[in-house]
Order: C-alpha cells, then structure tokens, then sequence
C-alpha cells in the first residue's frame, strides 16, 4: 500500500458511493481521498474488462477527483499512461 493511503475495509468500501470509484460499474479504483486518487493513476492500466468509453469516463472522474484532493495530475489523459496497451 502506498505510504499515506489508508486501509479500506471491505464494509467500508460497501459504503462509499458509486461516485466516488474511477470504475462505478466495477467498484473499482475509490477515489476517497488524494492517495486513493494517486493510487488509481498508477494501477489505471491494471484495470481489466472494462471499454476504452469506461477509461474516458473513468479519467474524468480521476481528474475531477484529482482537483478536489490537490493532487497534480501530469497526463492529460488516460492513452498518456505508460504501458496502455497492456489493459
């Protein structure tokens, strides 16, 4: 686990709203707080079975996060990831 991150518990991530996940459909990748908004960049590409449109709605949502949790955001979008073609 990344240094700063908390430990979700699975009850606790039964609470978060679908809103707050890069991946709702999936409950995939909270978006709880700013280590959990980092987190979800580095293991964006780890991500299986969902549709490039889901990537793009999934980014938005990482971005939106991202500004509300201060944390700086070098892409511009998801394809800017470094090995994307392995998702």
């Amino acid at each position: 686990m990344p240094p700063g991150m908390s430990k979700i518990t699975e009850a606790q991530r039964d609470h978060i709203p679908e809103s707050r996940y890069a991946f709702p459909d999936a409950r995939k990748e909270p978006l709880n707080d700013a280590a959990h908004v980092r987190n979800a960049v580095a293991r964006f590409n780890q991500v299986k079975d969902v549709t490039n449109g889901e990537r793009d709605e999934a980014w938005k949502r990482i971005q939106s996060a991202a500004k509300a949790f201060g944390v700086e955001l070098n892409e511009q979008g998801w394809r800017e990831l470094s090995h994307h073609g392995k998702a």
